[in-house]
């Protein structure tokens, strides 16, 4: 692998896993998509998001598989079908075009990259023990609420023969507990009440308002399900507009991509 090293790494250990975060930095897109997008159909130039798309590939050294978030809790089960086992040598003439209506993903197969597409949602990574399965969950909090996250967990658990306590899980970057403005529908949405909500989840902001640490209703979720190993989820989208896209920020904005993967085994020769 060749990463950039401004994209973010999870900071666990898993032998036989690969797994990362892009950042804003290191593409060919201008602009508002200024510089690694990664999303098509937004408004960027299609040979540019097919540039940054081959980028990434090159970095990992297998070709995502990229869904059709629709902001639900489907979880699919990506197969030797979805296996692109050579990393492109030259730009794709198009971007790539998602294979799976859902809002997560695993797999048990090598070289089979599991990855969700965000710009202020929370992205999930899962990794079981041994390398045995791996997953990738994409969390606003419409599918965190719906149990995206519980169904990702056991998803990856029943591919791996494992407890949810054996999982290593990680939180990439998303819009922070300083910036996520949200209405009672939301606070409704996680069982909160708006007369007394909790404090270390939603922090009354003005009238009607609160603001939402998502990364902990996150990890709320996690935890529930029997998972403890849980790291990341300490950067803010927003804040940082040199290093991430931000929809709630810029409305017109790109997508980073999260990725998680079993490596291939290599073979001498």
């Amino acid at each position: 692998m060749n990463l950039d090293p401004d994209w973010l790494t999870p900071d666990w250990s898993v032998a036989g896993v690969g797994a990362l975060m892009t950042t804003r930095r290191g593409g060919v897109s201008t602009g508002a998509f200024g510089s690694l997008n990664l999303r098509a159909g937004i408004g960027d130039d299609a040979a540019a998001v097919a540039r940054n798309q081959t980028r990434l590939e090159q970095a990992i050294g297998f070709a995502p598989v990229y869904l059709d978030q629709v902001h639900g809790a489907r979880v699919v089960r990506l197969g030797p079908a979805d296996l692109h086992a050579e990393a492109a040598s030259a730009p794709a003439p198009s971007p790539a075009v998602p294979r799976h209506q859902a809002d997560a993903s695993v797999t048990t197969v090598p070289g089979v990259v599991c990855t969700v597409q965000v710009a202020d949602c929370l992205p999930v990574l899962f990794a079981a023990p041994h390398a045995r399965a791996v997953g990738a969950a994409h969390a606003g909090w419409r599918g965190l609420a719906g149990g995206v996250l519980e169904n990702t967990v056991r998803a990856v658990c029943e591919a791996a023969a494992c407890a949810p306590g054996e999982l290593q899980v990680w939180l990439g970057a998303c819009i922070g507990p300083r910036r996520f403005e949200v209405g009672a529908d939301v606070l409704g949405a996680f069982g909160a009440s708006a007369a007394a909500p909790d404090p270390l989840r939603f922090v009354p902001h003005a009238s009607g308002k609160w603001l939402a640490n998502l990364p902990q209703l996150a990890r709320d979720r996690l935890q529930a399900t029997g998972v403890n190993a849980i790291g990341g989820g300490r950067w803010c989208t927003v804040e940082d507009a040199s290093r991430f896209f931000s929809f709630r920020r810029d409305r017109v904005t790109g997508r980073m991509v999260a990725a998680v993967w079993i490596e291939a085994p290599r073979h001498a020769g």
